[in-house]
């Protein structure tokens, strides 16, 4: 992911859970979607980004089976058990959908990022 496009992502992501713990009012849409839909967009490609350093190897990609399980992981725990064990987290469907949203949003732009490179090289 490139590292304007990671920059601007997590500052959204504080930017909301800030005027959330201050208790600022936003249209409901933004607070109980968006920090979702950044989500796995940022962890995995932080992983990627250490998996890259790590590896030495800068083209490293995750395949689309991976990046689905983090989806269905995240989705598991934060949406099934989390709500069971801690009265703190609540339980949304909707939450599913956005997760697996952004993981495919991820995997796709990494893989037409990707794409576009191998061609400017040549």
């Amino acid at each position: 992911m490139g590292r304007k496009i990671y920059i601007l992502m997590s500052v959204l992501a504080v930017t909301i859970f800030s005027m959330q713990k201050f208790e600022i009012l936003l249209p409901k849409i933004i607070n109980n979607y968006a920090n979702d839909l950044l989500c796995l967009p940022l962890v995995l490609a932080a992983i990627a980004f250490a998996i890259r350093r790590l590896k030495k190897d800068p083209n490293f990609k995750f395949p689309l089976v991976f990046v689905l399980i983090m989806a269905a992981y995240y989705s598991v725990y934060f949406e099934y058990y989390l709500p069971k064990n801690n009265p703190r987290y609540t339980a949304d469907y909707m939450d599913v959908i956005v997760y697996f949203c952004g993981s495919l949003a991820f995997y796709f732009y990494e893989k037409s990022s990707n794409y576009y490179k191998k061609y400017r090289e040549d």
